[in-house]
């Protein structure tokens, strides 16, 4: 009886309900906005359609992608071979689609005048060996570094293009979502955070830090002048059919790439 009620909740969290197709993505809070968005378009054209979109981190969604509990995994950094290895054991090989690219932005509070730093002061900021603002030409103030989750793609990448293998001062506090990055460095003029560029617009009370001059805009990552751009993802269970199909594909359709930049992502290619 409890394997039975425990197949039937699968069966409908992966869309098998008999009132209409059930379509659940999971995963990167910076894919979250793209998702929510083209969620709501999708079923607007799509009224018998129910989709849910749920942000809690890449390494999340993939879990539940592996674990079978969603159709797509929304990720903002490439699977780790141990997770692939575990996809593949389990029956599946991971189909990745790229359906935007990102910039990681460095932010300040408004209040805190820094706006440029190297990638070097960057990674010493967050090892903890530059404390103070004033030892990178801000006010005489201590630093409060804020970071994100291991489950989030975006501290994957911060992991690997800024720090490169060291570890983040133990001081430093963690967080769960761009969101919450933005609400905490808004709130205190010493913190730093960093977040995807799609929600650089989202409070006046920060501020985007250039990096060597170079600033987080859509030119500069798809320049390849900026070095914190990413591409962002859509992972399925093997390749796509059905309803999933059709949804990545509207996204992937200069409708659903008009949303990704509306909502301050930077689409796969060049929109009229």
């Amino acid at each position: 009886m409890k394997k039975s009620l425990l197949m039937f909740v699968l069966s409908m969290a992966l869309g098998l309900s008999v009132f209409g197709f059930n379509l659940v993505l999971t995963g990167s809070t910076t894919v979250l906005p793209i998702a929510q968005q083209w969620a709501q378009a999708y079923t607007a054209q799509h009224p018998n359609v129910r989709i849910s979109v749920v942000g809690n981190g890449s390494g999340n969604g993939i879990k539940a992608l592996i674990d079978g509990l969603t159709n797509i995994a929304d990720s903002s950094r490439w699977m780790k071979d141990s997770e692939i290895k575990l996809a593949e054991s389990r029956g599946f090989f991971p189909f990745p689609v790229v359906i935007a690219y990102d910039a990681i932005a460095p932010v300040v509070n408004v209040n805190n005048p820094v706006r440029n730093l190297s990638l070097k002061q960057l990674k010493e900021i967050y090892e903890g060996k530059i404390t103070k603002w004033s030892q990178v030409g801000g006010p005489d103030i201590p630093i409060v570094v804020v970071q994100r989750d291991n489950s989030s793609g975006t501290h994957e990448v911060w992991e690997g293009k800024v720090m490169k293998g060291s570890l983040v001062t133990s001081g430093a506090l963690t967080v769960a979502s761009n969101a919450e990055v933005v609400r905490m460095v808004s709130q205190n003029k010493k913190a730093i955070g960093y977040i995807g560029i799609g929600y650089l617009e989202s409070s006046t009370m920060i501020a985007d830090v250039a990096i060597s001059g170079v600033k987080a805009t859509i030119a500069n990552a798809r320049a390849g002048n900026y070095p914190l751009a990413r591409p962002l993802f859509m992972i399925t269970r093997n390749v796509p059919g059905g309803e999933i199909s059709k949804f990545i594909n509207f996204g992937l359709s200069p409708a659903g790439q008009e949303i990704v930049k509306k909502v301050g992502f930077i689409p796969i290619y060049s929109l009229k």
